[in-house]
């Protein structure tokens, strides 16, 4: 029995993994003007039902300030966008 719940566990943590995507949370972080971007994994709030993937990230505004936020994303026919929004 414990194997099966590990199983699933595992099966949940994977499936999270891929509903991030540090790679273009970073991008589109440093677009904004952040530095120091640190990407936190998969956020549950934050953005909104169309959005495929949720990022959070922490890093410094162009003040100098830490701040943290998400990236949300999705994938279109266009290419990908991506939304910036700060805690």
């Amino acid at each position: 029995m414990k194997k099966i719940k590990m199983a699933g566990v595992m099966l949940a943590m994977g499936l999270l993994a891929a509903c991030t995507d540090p790679g273009e949370a970073t991008r589109a972080a440093e677009a904004y003007g952040f530095t120091n971007v640190q990407t936190t994994g998969f956020r549950w709030t934050g953005c909104g039902s169309d959005d495929d993937q949720a990022t959070g990230f922490t890093a410094y505004n162009a003040q100098g300030r830490y701040v943290s936020g998400v990236v949300c994303s999705n994938w279109s026919p266009f290419g990908k966008s991506s939304t910036v929004r700060i805690d």
